[in-house]
């Protein structure tokens, strides 16, 4: 895994930087953390896995 992944928030996030998540490639998976608490760890999903968990976040 990289040592030191680029980590991404959306250009959607308010300059405050509340409520937002940060992505990255963390090398075949994509790292998800809270912009908040970025030392607080993230959740590895899979490319296929991150396309499912937004398309049912777009549904709401």
């Amino acid at each position: 895994m990289n040592a030191h992944p680029a980590w991404r928030k959306s250009s959607y996030s308010s300059s405050q930087g509340d409520n937002c998540i940060e992505l990255a490639d963390l090398d075949g998976t994509i790292g998800v953390r809270d912009s908040k608490n970025p030392e607080g760890g993230h959740l590895s999903i899979s490319r296929d896995g991150l396309r499912v968990l937004l398309a049912g976040l777009k549904q709401r």
